[in-house]
């Protein structure tokens, strides 16, 4: 091997060619464009406060520079700057020993380049006369091994280790963003000591790329990757945003969130470092956490949870690449009972470490952490757990650890907590009790009956599938009895909110499979298929619902107030659907259904227009006399007066009784309020009504009666009566001034139907026609009502004479 050399000297005062210092000798090879890369690495400046002429021991005490730096050739230089006695005018002079290594060539004895941080071979004058130095064969290390030492140094520096290792490794990668990763010591020794821990934790490609300075004033603008500074320059090397380390100072608080980092000072402050390259023999990352954390398990480090969970998923992920040995050592240091810090995670990644393990291992193996998990599942309450399957507790084991979780089980499954505990608790309680053979079966209807609505609630608050989903359809594939007594509640409280039932069952798949019948389920189950395929037909989709059931509502009323639930949810039913409904079932199974109520708010939910409503309300009454009472019986009677009044012969007393059911009714809803007093006045208007009928109407002034009958007196059909028929003009002028003592509301309504309705349709009376009326209010009254008809008449006519004679005389 032929490595040549190269030694530097900084310049003497007063040395005109160079400022800064010059090449002293120079070995075979190294090109001049070369030489000016090399000279900026080699160069020294004293720090802050040194003295220009130093003391022997001042001198010695100076920081030394170790550099190693890869060149634009792609070759590689090592070297040492060092303060050395100067003569005459420069006591101090610096002088630099260098040797350049070719490209691809590795350093004699393949070792790397910090083990040559204290070589022998290191001198600090140039050779006599600048003889040119002789290419080099050997570069021999320091008198002692680069990792004797690190453990001390590691745990001295136990606060930073992690968040240092973290910026080496980054600094390492082939292409590291950002500037250098500045160190930060009081003496530059440590620096390389930095470096050495780094040779020993980081895989060695990643070492070769980690080129560094153990000393410069100037972070910011080196291009090396790793620097070390002196702390007056940790200031200046945060302002040009460089990672800095000032380990000088402080403990850092922040930690590190690289897992790997953690886990490798872990096993620093451990004072194992042979650890690295058992894990680094492991399959995988070399950086990823999950095999240095098994290793350190394995050996007795102590580790946090998230490097736990790490150790644990890897190992889950790769069971073939531990042999028995070490799969027994990390099992146990897994399920050590001195840990009182795992966390969910850990939780996880443990129980899928089980599941790889489990049949590949013994059961004497895994029971401590089949035992883990499923202590946590009941003291604590993590709910995500995948447990291990029933025969990990076979023989001692699993009778020892029931009798310790068993009674803690039965105790909790058996409180009033039920209602309020998460459905996830009360699954994995069940699930764990079943796994270690509990005997819960006298609790178990009660545990069914507060789990069934807590299911039920708990997925109303979700969009999806709710968490405990494959959880609770695990339980019900295992336990055929918990399935069977928690299918049957549901069908039981269905009938009570079938909508809610439905949307659970969209979201949960719940097994209908079995000899049990299920009606109401089942139809939960249909509805939405239902509703796809038939769209807006709801009268098609009960039906369907119906059938689904398997059960006639004959035979089981409850069918058809689920059936109705899930199609009219939250809405009434329109006359027609209710009227397909009434006729569909008996009243009697309506009666026992209580679907008779959604019958009674069709009819009173009813537009004033539909057709059937009068119809329906007659045949609710008739169909449940006794099960209709208060404000909405009053309001069904109102309506099935309206029907007689427009078809029938009502009984005497009618304008009364509407008033009556009206005011029995309140809150009455205005369409059925609207379709009875239209009914009643249109009757009141009619030629043939009876006049105690009006004369009860006009004496009660009631005022929103009497506006309905000024409305229908003012509709174009009752204004073509007048016009058209001589008699009912005549009747109409009788009635309307037959009541002047009448209250204000009646005498103001009657005074402007006679100028504003009737007073316009004798005007477009011929005379013989008008006489006609005339005739007939003295037939059908009297003498003397005649000759007020003629005088009203007469007093009309005289206004229109008297106003065209004024406009006469105004225009003259």
């Amino acid at each position: 091997m032929s490595l040549a050399q190269v030694h530097y000297i900084s310049a003497a005062p007063g040395d005109a060619e160079k400022t800064a210092g010059r090449f002293t000798a120079v070995g075979p090879g190294v090109s001049q464009a070369l030489l000016a890369e090399i000279e900026p690495l080699v160069g020294y400046a004293l720090p802050d406060g040194a003295s220009q002429r130093p003391a022997d021991a001042e001198l010695r005490s100076l920081p030394q520079v170790f550099t190693y730096a890869a060149l634009s050739d792609g070759s590689r230089l090592v070297g040492r700057t060092a303060p050395a006695r100067g003569e005459g005018p420069a006591p101090v002079r610096f002088h630099a020993h260098a040797v350049h290594i070719p490209s691809g060539v590795p350093l004699p004895g393949d070792r790397l380049p910090v083990e040559a941080w204290r070589s022998p071979h290191w001198v600090s004058v140039t050779p006599v006369g600048g003889a040119l130095p002789d290419p080099l064969g050997a570069l021999p290390p320091g008198p002692a091994p680069v990792r004797e030492g690190l453990d001390d140094f590691a745990v001295s520096r136990g606060p930073w280790l992690a968040a240092v290792l973290a910026d080496l490794r980054r600094a390492s990668e082939e292409a590291p963003a950002g500037g250098p990763v500045v160190l930060v010591e009081r003496q530059n020794a440590d620096v390389a000591r930095w470096l050495g821990l780094a040779a020993v934790t980081l895989p060695r490609e990643s070492v070769e790329r980690l080129t560094f300075t153990t000393y410069t004033r100037r972070p910011g603008s080196s291009a090396l990757r790793v620097v070390g500074a002196l702390p007056e320059d940790a200031a200046a090397a945060r302002e040009a945003g460089l990672r800095v380390h000032v380990c000088a100072d402080r403990p850092p608080v922040d930690g590190t969130p690289d897992m790997w980092a953690r886990t490798a000072a872990r096993v620093w402050r451990s004072r194992a470092p042979e650890l690295f390259q058992e894990a680094r023999e492991l399959p995988g990352d070399p950086f990823a956490a999950g095999p240095l954390a098994v290793i350190a398990l394995c050996n007795g480090v102590t580790l946090g949870p998230e490097e736990r969970a790490a150790a644990a998923g890897w190992a889950a992920e790769r069971p073939y690449a531990l042999d028995a040995e070490r799969i027994g050592r990390l099992v146990e240091a897994l399920a050590s009972p001195g840990i009182d810090d795992r966390t969910g995670s850990e939780f996880d990644a443990v129980g899928r470490l089980f599941g790889a393990l489990d049949g590949r291992c013994p059961a004497s193996v895994t029971a401590p952490l089949a035992a883990m998990l499923v202590t946590e599942a009941v003291r604590g309450g993590n709910g995500s757990l995948e447990l291990p399957r029933r025969d990990a507790f076979v023989g001692p084991d699993g009778e020892a650890i029931a009798g310790v979780l068993g009674p803690e089980i039965l105790t909790e499954l058996e409180s009033g907590a039920g209602g309020v505990r998460p459905v996830a608790r009360t699954v994995q309680l069940l699930r764990v009790a079943r796994l270690l053979g509990v005997n819960g079966t006298e609790l178990l209807p009660g545990v069914v009956d507060r789990l069934a609505p807590a299911l039920l609630a708990e997925a109303s608050g979700e969009p999806g599938p709710p968490a405990f989903a494959p959880a609770l359809l695990e339980l019900l594939d295992e336990q055929f009895d918990v399935r069977t007594a928690l299918l049957g509640v549901l069908d039981r409280i269905a009938p009570e909110d079938p909508g809610a039932v439905a949307r659970f069952l969209e979201r949960v798949a719940l097994p209908f499979t079995g000899t049990q019948a299920l009606p109401h389920l089942r139809m939960c189950a249909e509805v939405p298929g239902a509703m796809t395929t038939l769209g807006r037909d709801r009268t098609a989709v009960w039906h369907r619902v119906l059938r689904a059931a398997g059960l006639s509502p004959f035979a089981e009323p409850l069918v058809l107030r689920t059936a109705v639930g899930l199609v009219w949810e939250d809405r009434a039913p329109t006359v027609e659907e209710a009227r397909m409904l009434l006729e569909a079932a008996t009243s009697d199974a309506h009666r026992a259904a209580g679907t008779w109520a959604r019958l009674v708010d069709a009819a009173l939910g009813a537009p004033a227009d539909a057709e059937d409503a009068t119809a329906l309300a007659h045949d609710l009454l008739q169909a449940f006399p006794q099960e209709i009472g208060g404000r909405e019986r009053a309001a069904l009677q109102l309506l099935d007066l309206c029907r007689d009044l427009r078809t029938g012969a009502p009984e005497p007393g009618w304008a009364e009784q509407v008033r009556t059911l009206r005011d029995r009714a309140e809150p009455l809803e205005p369409a059925v309020q609207e379709r009875a007093f239209t009914a009643l006045v249109e009757r009141l208007l009619a030629p043939d009504r009876p006049g105690a009928e009006l004369y009860d109407f006009v004496r009660s002034d009631d005022a929103e009666l009497i506006a309905a009958y000024d409305r229908a007196a003012r509709a174009e059909s009752t204004r073509t009566r007048l016009r058209t028929h001589p008699a009912y003009a005549a009747d109409c002028f009788t009635h309307w001034t037959a009541h002047p003592h009448a209250g204000a509301a009646w005498t103001t309504t009657a005074a402007a139907l006679l100028d504003e309705v009737l007073r316009p349709a004798v005007r477009a009376m011929a005379a013989e026609t008008v006489a006609e009326v005339e005739e007939t209010v003295g037939r059908t009254g009297s003498s003397g009502r005649a000759v007020a008809f003629r005088d009203w008449n007469r007093s009309s006519t005289l206004g229109r004479l008297g106003r065209r004679i004024a406009g006469r005389v105004r225009r003259g």
